[in-house]
Formats: structure tokens, C-alpha cells, sequence
């Protein structure tokens, strides 16, 4: 009964918003993504450790505003001011932990997608399909702000490529290690690694939880969420939350809400590739820069 009064709701509140032709909103989003990173066992000074981790902490929040009319969106990170003690090799991590979402432009109606990127000084325009969400509505609600929101659950399969690159392009083990593991062999002669990583049975799927509000009838949300009778004001995907934080609706300046169309044009499983090339070169030079130096990591500068 609850679901079926969602779906009324819904529809009365799609016909009073379709009667507003130039209906337009701006949400702006939280995004925060924690890391199981261990620097135990790494020759680096306890100070350094902790610099290290505020900045992993500080380069994973990102804030977000989402402009979005009834049937497109265009979904953009607000530019934080630097400190003048920042360097630049906090920016080099967080490409490597995820990058920037750049300018995400959604269109419900074609169900198609252009992300603007720029990787490493060249600017990318990947156009793709949306992806599917195949959404389970449930009946629990809870209030965000002042809308009431509903839960709804998908699940999604992990890219175990993505996972294998994050095992390959990660920080480079300890001078010694490598030989070591390559002197570490089964009865047939095998190379084997019996690190912990790779003794776990690593996960092929994750359940994404998603709460949104019938309040507001549009179809989109935050980054590539979508398609739901609503608008999406929180996500849980894994270790990265994603919450409405301030919700305009008709604002007095409305924006434009147009694609993108700087750079080169290419698909997601090509961009993605370019990615996988890029940070096997990273890791290269960063192992290549670090091996004969004792102590390991060694910061420049």
C-alpha cells in the first residue's frame, strides 16, 4: 500500500511541476570517500604519516552543485581556494584516487551522458550511455532537509580491472620486497604471492543505497545516479556517501544547463583505458624513482 501511495504521489506532483515550463533547481552535494591505506611498516617519520593522511582525507571531500531541470542536469565540483602551502602533488593523488568529476551533463530523455575530464593537461569529452540502474523501492523514509525521502537499493557489479589497477599502481613496497617475492615459490617452480590481498576473496558485486524525495519528481541525481520517481539526495556507494547539503528550487538567476563540448571526443571504455595507461607510467617512474634509496618513500622537496 505504502509503494503504491509513493506512485500516486509521484504522479500528482510530475503533473504539477510539468505545468512550470521553465522549472529549474540547484542542490549542492557533500561527497566523502574514506580509504583503507596502512603506512605501517613504511620507513616515514610519524609527522609525515600524519600530513600524508590529512591530505589523503582532505583530497577525497568534494562539494558539488547539481543544476538540473526536468529532464537534464549538468553536475560540476566547486573549485576550493588553495592554501599557500599546498602542493601539487595533492592534486596528482586525487587523479589517481578517482580524479575530478570534471562537468558531468546529464539528458534523462536520451539517456546519454558527456563528462568533460582533463588528464594530465589534455581535455577529454567522454560520451556514453547511462548506465541502467535496475532500482529496488523500499518503504522506509527518513527527513533530509525539509523533504521527506524514501529508500531505494541497487545492485551493482564491481570492475575488477578497476580494482586490479589499484592493486598494480599503488604505493611501491619496500626496497628488498620485490626480490623477495620473486624468490617465493610453490613445488611446481611457481611464483607465488601470498599477501593478504591476494589470500581474500575479492567481492563481484556491492549494494548502492539511495534515498530520495517524490517532492521533487525529476529523475536525476548526483554524478551518474538516476532513474528513480525523484530526485536522489543522498547516495551510500561502498566507502563514498554522497548528501544534499542545500536545495534551490527556481532560483531568481537560472542557468543555462548545456553539454559540454570541449575536448576529445571518446567513449568511457577508451577513456578508461587511457586512465590504466596513464598510471601504469606513474607507477613506473615512481618504483624506477625509488629503487636503491633506502628508506623507501622519500618525498620530494
Amino acid at each position: 500500500m505504502k509503494l503504491n501511495h509513493i506512485l500516486i504521489v509521484c504522479t500528482l506532483l510530475c503533473l504539477r511541476f510539468a505545468c512550470a515550463q521553465d522549472f529549474q533547481g540547484i542542490a549542492t552535494y557533500q561527497s566523502k570517500t574514506t580509504l583503507d591505506i596502512n603506512l605501517e611498516g613504511r620507513r616515514i617519520p610519524e609527522d609525515r604519516k600524519a600530513q600524508i593522511m590529512e591530505r589523503m582525507k582532505k583530497g577525497m571531500e568534494r562539494t558539488y552543485d547539481l543544476n538540473f531541470d526536468r529532464t537534464a542536469s549538468l553536475y560540476t565540483e566547486q573549485q576550493a581556494l588553495e592554501t599557500p602551502n599546498t602542493d601539487s602533488r595533492g592534486g596528482r593523488f586525487r587523479m589517481m584516487m578517482g580524479g575530478s568529476t570534471g562537468i558531468y551533463y546529464k539528458d534523462i530523455q536520451t539517456k546519454t551522458f558527456k563528462n568533460q575530464q582533463e588528464l594530465f593537461g589534455k581535455v577529454f569529452l567522454v560520451v556514453d550511455s547511462l548506465e541502467p540502474w535496475q532500482w529496488k523501492l523500499g518503504s522506509e523514509t527518513k527527513k533530509i532537509g525539509n523533504y521527506t525521502a524514501y529508500k531505494a537499493t541497487a545492485i551493482k557489479k564491481i570492475d575488477t580491472s578497476s580494482t586490479n589497477q589499484f592493486r598494480r599502481f599503488g604505493p611501491p613496497p619496500p626496497p628488498g620486497d620485490e626480490e623477495k617475492k620473486a624468490q617465493e615459490k610453490d613445488s611446481t617452480g611457481t611464483k607465488t604471492d601470498n599477501s593478504l590481498f591476494n589470500r581474500m576473496e575479492q567481492p563481484t558485486e556491492k549494494e548502492i543505497v539511495a534515498w530520495y524525495t517524490p517532492e521533487i519528481p525529476v529523475s536525476t541525481g548526483p554524478g551518474n545516479y538516476w532513474g528513480l520517481p525523484g530526485l536522489i539526495l543522498e547516495v551510500h556507494d561502498d566507502k563514498t556517501v554522497i548528501l544534499c547539503s542545500k536545495l534551490v528550487l527556481n532560483p531568481t538567476e537560472k542557468s543555462k544547463i548545456e553539454a559540454p563540448k570541449k575536448g576529445k571526443e571518446v567513449t568511457q571504455a577508451e577513456y578508461d583505458e587511457i586512465v590504466a595507461d596513464k598510471m601504469k607510467e606513474m607507477s613506473e617512474r615512481f618504483r624506477g624513482g625509488n629503487r636503491g634509496r633506502q628508506g623507501g618513500f622519500r618525498p620530494r622537496g
